[in-house]
């Protein structure tokens, strides 16, 4: 790649937060989204930057206990592959420090205490990050930067508003594809050394972290970027050609199940797409999956980005409001509490078997995430409580759960959200429906749940 055409590509990802001074110590990478060595936009931004003012370089993982309500399996597959990033990077002279304690306690006195040049972070519109970069704002004195390398094209580039549904925000993407969906430079061997005499307070030892937890529930193997580019490229080469007939069958096993490694960031949704898009495959055959991996997860980002109550009912579409209002007081043939949800416990078994499905493996078939989370609609007092035990369900559960696509996606599901009116009916209102005979039509959902009963035997 041109040097120049490598430096604007690096460069155009970022954008300053805060103007500060500049200290004599290393840049600082803040990880939190992306964890990953490779194809990574921020830690490229913040080595040519290092480079550039022949600085060291330190990244900083900050990890927060109990992040919205995410289980140890979760914390276990996350900090394996930490430990292969740590790995990875003390191989390029890079240096990993792990705090435990949120970015917005311990990183304000730690860049002072290291004098840093300055900051660098990647991005993440969920509120909890954005509140934790406002304090990092309002308390650090060096300068900060914000790079997305979790999209292909920045999410403030793409829009500058909420988008309404797919249709609005593909356009916008479309013209911008062509100039970002690139390859991506490699990360150099750090030419400077970082000289650390200060005592690193407060931070922690990866392993010591990862033998304090104990794995309930499922546990995914194979963490980190290595084990994440294997299973891309195993899609790639045995799931792509029939992933546009295949992917709505759970019984099919036709998703990629890359979503846990786009998640935690081992995997980039930009080398993904530049290889899928390079592919001998038809364009008609590899369209479905680009669509997906990139205009609905822009999407996703979008809606988190620009909908501050993404999460609640005030964040649901103006039409579905009113028509789920309507419907408040519409009799529930069924009611269960969150408890006999979380439990599998309810009269339906195929709903049944999706929540075990979900606690063993911690992933749900796509097109089950959906009807599971319009029958828990259907089956609590109001869409307030629904959206609360839904997220509650897919935060807990999911591997990729505390993510913008899973927000969305429940807000699709129980509101409307980048969706349509549909015919009114109870409970629902306008609210696009789905049922267990909807699914039979659609796969052997006898084979599905004997699978998943199966598996809860053993």
């Amino acid at each position: 790649m041109d040097i120049n055409r490598r430096n604007k590509d690096i460069v155009r990802r970022g954008r300053r937060l805060k103007n500060g001074r500049r200290g004599d110590g290393p840049v600082v990478y803040w990880v939190s989204r992306d964890q990953r060595v490779r194809d990574n936009w921020a830690l490229l931004w913040a080595q040519q930057e290092a480079i550039s003012r022949q600085k060291g370089l330190l990244v900083v993982f900050c990890l927060v206990p109990d992040y919205l309500g995410a289980k140890s399996s979760q914390y276990l597959f996350m900090l394996r592959g930490l430990a292969r990033m740590q790995k990875k990077l003390h191989e390029m002279n890079i240096h990993f420090t792990l705090f435990e304690q949120s970015p917005d306690d311990i990183l304000p006195g730690f860049l002072r205490q290291i004098d840093a040049h300055l900051l660098v972070s990647d991005f993440d519109p969920l509120r909890i990050k954005r509140q934790w970069t406002e304090q990092l704002i309002a308390q650090v004195v060096t300068p900060i930067y914000q790079v997305d390398t979790h999209n292909i094209i920045p999410a403030w580039m793409v829009s500058d508003k909420k988008e309404y549904a797919a249709y609005t925000i593909r356009p916008k993407i479309k013209r911008l594809l062509d100039d970002f969906l690139t390859d991506i430079p490699p990360l150099q061997h750090h030419p400077f050394s970082w000289a650390h005499t200060l005592a690193l307070a407060g931070s922690s030892s990866l392993a010591r972290v990862i033998s304090t937890l104990n794995s309930s529930g499922c546990e995914l193997r194979g963490a980190g970027e290595a084990s994440a580019q294997f299973a891309a490229d195993s899609f790639i080469k045995i799931g792509l050609e029939n992933y546009s007939e295949r992917r709505n069958n759970p019984c099919l096993n036709g998703q990629s199940g890359l979503s846990p490694y786009l998640h935690f960031g081992h995997l980039s949704a930009q080398r993904l797409a530049w290889v899928v898009s390079r592919d001998k495959l038809p364009i008609e055959t590899k369209e479905p999956f680009l669509e997906e991996l990139i205009v609905r997860r822009e999407l996703s980002d979008n809606f988190c980005l620009y909908e501050p109550l993404y999460d609640t009912f005030a964040g649901f579409p103006a039409w579905a409001r009113k028509s789920l209002d309507q419907h408040r007081c519409d009799e529930r043939a069924y009611l269960y509490s969150f408890h006999d949800l979380e439990a599998g416990n309810t009269h339906e078994q195929l709903w049944n078997a999706c929540q075990i499905d979900l606690v063993q493996s911690g992933k749900l078939h796509g097109y089950l995430r959906m009807y599971w989370a319009k029958k828990i609609l259907e089956w609590t007092p109001n869409p307030e409580t629904a959206l609360e035990y839904a997220i509650r369900l897919n935060d807990r559960y999911s591997l990729d759960g505390r993510d913008p696509n899973g927000y969305a996606g429940v807000a699709w599901s129980i509101g409307g959200v980048h969706d349509r009116a549909w015919a009114e009916r109870p409970v629902f209102g306008k609210i696009r429906y789905m049922n267990e005979a909807g699914c039979r039509r659609k796969f052997d959902v006898n084979s599905y749940m004997s699978s998943v009963f199966a598996r809860e035997r053993e």
